[in-house]
């Protein structure tokens, strides 16, 4: 399972790459498939931005995705870092008093904005103390219109970018009419890039869905969906991972998460999954090794008899694989993940007592029984009790699966 987004570059006026437009793609054919632009915004979120960053897909440089209506009203753009990209408002988005309040809050928040084609009709003027970018489609609008509308707005300061920019001569004009930033086939064309996708089921998405829908969120419950979901409780944590909630917090728990990021913006969370994730195929074996992990890790916890140390088990054994999932090293994941240390050092091998949790499921799962008995014996815990915990692990996972 891969996804595909495409990304072109954005010049300025002395042809260097300066940012990416991202566009999204569901195939190797590099074009825009037959759906809702809100689901293609929200494909490009989850399995881009969620998986390993949008950073990852430009190289570092600033990136433009387009987002419609009902993405910008539901503040989607929000766990972006506004320092990384420009939020392209398309053209056909129905104006509404909701649209303009969105794009106000957004602006407050230090996001940089841009109207997409813009077509130069007078009824987004009210937009344009909000808007930093104006995006013009050069082939579709003559030079003679071009020229007129940018002579209208000159006293707005606006940076003017010209769209589908085809030849060296279109360049020089669009130059000395004032356009500092260029995209079009003249530079590039749109490269296609694919990188693995994170599955979660539809079940999961379907009761979060429900959840979401009631007037209080039940935290248990939904703490309860993430823990039988290693695609999920990635992809939260890299939602939490952003400007707005800030980068210091260090995450010991799934309800930890679940709560530190509150009910409005944990509801967002789940209508951004529910628009990209439906489709998604039934889990595979690495999810079920994942998974059981998770639980052998939080049951050895409770064996300690240690209070804060099963939750941090769990999340230790869930995201176990989590390099798998993503074909990326381990090391590239955990620096773009908010979660404790002590986690992050079990994940990366690092010799503390959650490492040994994680060696003691993975020598469980392999039938390596002489090495389980020999860390057992460093906790005290009878290898007739790690035998157990392997059955429970095991008949939990499955039990996640088969729901």
């Amino acid at each position: 399972m891969y996804s595909y987004v495409a990304r072109q570059p954005i010049l300025n006026l002395q042809q260097q790459c300066i940012a990416y437009e991202l566009l999204f793609r569901d195939g190797q054919s590099n074009h825009f498939p037959d759906i809702n632009p809100d689901q293609a915004t929200s494909n490009i979120l989850t399995n881009n931005h969620l998986t390993m960053g949008v950073e990852q897909v430009t190289g570092d440089l600033t990136a433009y995705i387009n987002f419609h209506a009902d993405t910008l009203i539901r503040h989607f753009p929000s766990f972006l870092d506004p320092k990384k990209i420009v939020i392209e408002i398309l053209e056909d988005v129905p104006i509404s008093d909701e649209l303009l309040a969105a794009c106000i809050s957004l602006k407050e928040k230090g996001y940089t904005l841009a109207l997409d084609d813009h077509d130069f009709d007078p009824k987004w003027d009210i937009f344009l103390p909000y808007v930093d970018i104006i995006k013009v489609d050069v082939l579709a609008i003559s030079i003679l219109e071009i020229s007129r509308y940018i002579n209208r707005i000159k006293d707005h300061n606006k940076i003017l970018l010209a769209e589908k920019v085809e030849t060296a001569r279109q360049f020089e004009q669009l130059k000395m009419l004032g356009f500092t930033l260029f995209q079009g086939y003249f530079f590039a064309k749109p490269e296609m890039l694919k990188q693995k996708k994170i599955s979660t089921t539809k079940q999961n998405i379907l009761e979060l869905i429900n959840q979401a829908s009631h007037g209080q969120l039940n935290f248990d419950t939904i703490s309860e969906i993430f823990s039988s979901d290693p695609g999920l409780t990635y992809k939260l944590l890299r939602f939490i991972n952003s400007p707005i909630y800030g980068r210091s917090q260090e995450i010991t728990s799934l309800k930890h998460a679940l709560i530190y990021i509150g009910e409005v913006e944990l509801k967002k969370f789940i209508a951004l999954l529910a628009l990209s994730d439906l489709a998604q195929n039934k889990p595979n074996e690495i999810m079920r090794l994942s998974l059981f992990r998770a639980k052998y890790c939080e049951l050895v916890g409770q064996a300690m008899q240690d209070n804060e140390d099963p939750p941090k088990a769990f999340l230790t054994g869930m995201l176990s694989m989590i390099d798998g999932i993503l074909d990326h090293d381990i090391g590239s994941v955990v620096d773009i993940l908010p979660i404790d240390k002590e986690i992050k050092a079990a994940l990366l091998g690092e010799n503390i007592y959650l490492t040994s949790y994680l060696d003691l499921a993975k020598h469980s799962e392999q039938g390596q029984w002489l090495h389980c008995e020999s860390i057992a014996k460093q906790f005290r815990i009878p290898i007739e009790a790690c035998n157990q915990i392997h059955q429970d692990a095991i008949a939990w996972a499955d039990s996640m699966l088969n729901q």
